[in-house]
């Protein structure tokens, strides 16, 4: 029998896990802010806030996010326009560890610690290194959004600015490409890649899906006319371009290399009156540019159509690749 008068065995430890918010966009990109348990983090414009973002879109008292043992929680404090978790705009949600984070254009992502780099740091003690790293990147020129595509793949990038109904033009840079994908009220009217004229906006699109590294920026609308556009949500461009993604991966193995050159046996034997209309037109173009990857450019429909029609050709003996 347990003796009355004995000692309840004390509370387990608490965990030793921490957590602090890194600033992966915005002003404060690279900064980070410690949370603190059992404490509330309140965010907005106004100077006497815990952290505090000073631009148009954050509003005054804009979140709050609370440490509660192992668990974070975020709140929207009846903000304008929104507080966004992977994405998704929310009222209130439980952060998970990589979780991201959009408020005003700052992008933060949820990052545990062993609990031994991360101090119980003040608010007004966190606020001058913030400060900081946003003059640090002042002096760099940075623009209002910016950030690396390793950090924020570029889909989830594209779902936060949907749903946040971002406009503007998000650029991707790589060491020898650039990527733009215009945005109005967080739909997709055009995109390019180098600034190629021949190839289409949703071709491009989905090209830009497949880069998994590059620096990323958000910039201002351009006022300039396009000879094609496109009025696509994110969601639409997301799931047919993942698809498509899958699918062309499946096909790759089996094409040639993109500076491959493409001509037509002689003679020819097998019967062009056999071709249907979209083979023929690939046929066509084939015969009129050569390489791999200028037909893929110029064929009308994506790219997993055009691979489609012809490996049809290559193996109908339409075509040789060499």
């Amino acid at each position: 029998m347990q003796d009355p008068t004995a000692k309840a065995p004390p509370p387990p430890p608490r965990s030793g896990r921490q957590f602090v918010l890194r600033f992966i966009s915005g002003k404060y990109q690279g900064g980070e802010f410690p949370l603190v348990a059992d404490k509330t983090v309140f965010v907005g414009r106004s100077s006497d806030l815990d952290m505090v973002l000073v631009e148009d879109m954050v509003s005054r008292k804009h979140a709050g996010i609370h440490v509660q043992g192992d668990q974070v929680w975020i709140e929207d404090l009846g903000s304008t326009n929104g507080t966004f978790v992977n994405g998704e705009k929310i009222k209130r949600a439980r952060l998970k560890e990589g979780d991201r984070v959009l408020i005003g254009t700052s992008i933060l992502k949820l990052v545990a610690t062993d609990g031994t780099s991360t101090r119980d740091v003040p608010s007004a003690e966190q606020r001058p290194e913030l400060e900081s790293v946003a003059a640090q990147r002042r002096t760099s020129q940075a623009r209002t959004m910016s950030g690396s595509i390793e950090e924020v793949p570029l889909p989830d990038l594209l779902q936060l600015f949907g749903t946040s109904k971002k406009s503007g033009v998000l650029v991707i840079r790589t060491e020898d490409s650039t990527g733009k994908i215009f945005l109005r009220k967080g739909n997709i009217f055009f995109a390019s890649i180098n600034d190629l004229d021949d190839v289409p906006p949703v071709k491009s699109i989905y090209r830009l899906l497949t880069w998994e590294k590059g620096l990323f920026d958000l910039e201002p609308p351009e006022e300039r006319e396009f000879s094609t556009t496109v009025d696509l949500t994110v969601p639409e461009v997301l799931m047919e371009g993942l698809r498509q993604l899958d699918e062309f991966n499946r096909i790759k193995p089996q094409l040639p290399a993109p500076n491959a050159r493409l001509r037509v046996p002689m003679p020819l034997e097998a019967q062009l009156r056999n071709l249907t209309p979209e083979a023929l037109d690939m046929f066509q173009l084939a015969l009129s540019f050569p390489q791999l990857e200028t037909v893929l450019n110029r064929a009308p429909g994506t790219d997993l159509d055009g691979a489609e029609q012809l490996l049809k050709l290559i193996k109908g003996g339409y075509l040789i690749a060499e």
